[in-house]
């Protein structure tokens, strides 16, 4: 196996636990326009596509103006319901001093992952983010993930794609990097595995001894 030295991180449900922030706002939303017709387990699909992609599969014609209503109640909500997983922050920071060139490539807006970042105050170790607003295609499609390697001066048989959903996974072999899942996905560690990822986080630690870094 080619050494891996290029890290490349979805955010949310994946570094910072953003479930709650999400699920919340999509209800939000839907409660508006559908009352009662949604529970938290039927939101549970949407988490991990772009905005406009979910609510469009719901109604194409009102897509826009759900996704302004939940940007604006997702980010006065936000510094409420969001702080990173266990061990991510320590972490990241040892694969940072490590020299590891990481990279946030996430299906959210600039502004919010901005936001993601200083709150856990993970902003100090990516030199690197690519948003959707960055981007012509999402995730599974290769573009982001090659904006970040061709940023940070990688190859993708150097780097890894780690993620909580299947356009993570999917977005790494369509790039040509190793891929890797988290086990605290809300989707669940078994729907992941069926993407067949070439490794698996039951912790955020585990990422070190796979990327040969001794705990510290």
């Amino acid at each position: 196996m080619t050494k891996i030295n290029t890290l490349l991180f979805d955010l949310d449900g994946t570094l910072l636990d953003t479930n709650e922030l999400i699920i919340t706002s999509y209800l939000h939303v839907f409660e508006q326009f559908y009352p009662g017709r949604f529970s938290r387990e039927d939101v549970l699909p949407f988490l991990g596509p772009p905005l406009t992609d979910a609510f469009a599969s719901v109604d194409p014609e009102k897509a826009d103006e759900m996704v302004d209503i939940y940007r604006k109640f997702n980010m006065e909500k936000h510094d409420m319901l969001v702080h990173e997983f266990e061990g991510v922050y320590e972490t990241i920071r040892t694969l940072h001093e490590n020299d590891f060139k990481m990279a946030i490539v996430s299906t959210k807006i600039r502004k919010t992952v901005l936001k993601g970042l200083a709150l856990t105050n993970l902003d100090e170790f990516f030199d690197v983010i690519v948003t959707l607003d960055e981007v012509e295609k999402a995730k599974p499609d290769p573009e982001p993930l090659e904006k970040a390697l061709a940023a940070l001066g990688s190859k993708p048989g150097e780097a890894m794609m780690i993620g909580d959903n299947y356009h993570d996974i999917l977005g790494g072999k369509n790039a040509g990097t190793y891929t890797c899942g988290v086990a605290w996905s809300v989707k669940g560690e078994d729907f992941l595995k069926g993407y067949n990822p070439d490794f698996m986080l039951k912790k955020m630690s585990d990422l070190l001894d796979i990327v040969g870094v001794g705990s510290k």
